[in-house]
């Protein structure tokens, strides 16, 4: 199974890879930049796991960020794309 996986994402286009990232990281964005359900829970004074919800709107944002880029690095890391220098174009 891991194996399989494995192949899979080394096999895959680069712009599947790219596409996935941006719906995670542009998720983030857009829960940070235009706020609505924080809005909606920022009134609300129930405490969820000890915190007020609006609190923990920005953590779970913070943790969706934070899982995009950490997503994207195991799978450059599969396809060996970590730490490669991009190729310089002649002018």
């Amino acid at each position: 199974m891991k194996s399989t996986v494995r192949e899979a994402i080394r096999t895959m286009p680069p712009q599947i890879k790219m596409i996935a990232f941006w719906l995670l990281f542009g998720a983030s964005i857009l829960l940070a930049i235009a706020p609505p359900l924080y809005l909606t829970g920022s009134g609300v004074a129930a405490a969820v796991l000890g915190m007020p919800v609006s609190v923990g709107y920005w953590i779970v944002d913070a943790l969706l960020a934070v899982a995009a880029v950490w997503l994207l690095w195991i799978v450059e890391n599969i396809r060996d794309e970590v730490g490669e220098e991009p190729v310089e174009v002649d002018a």
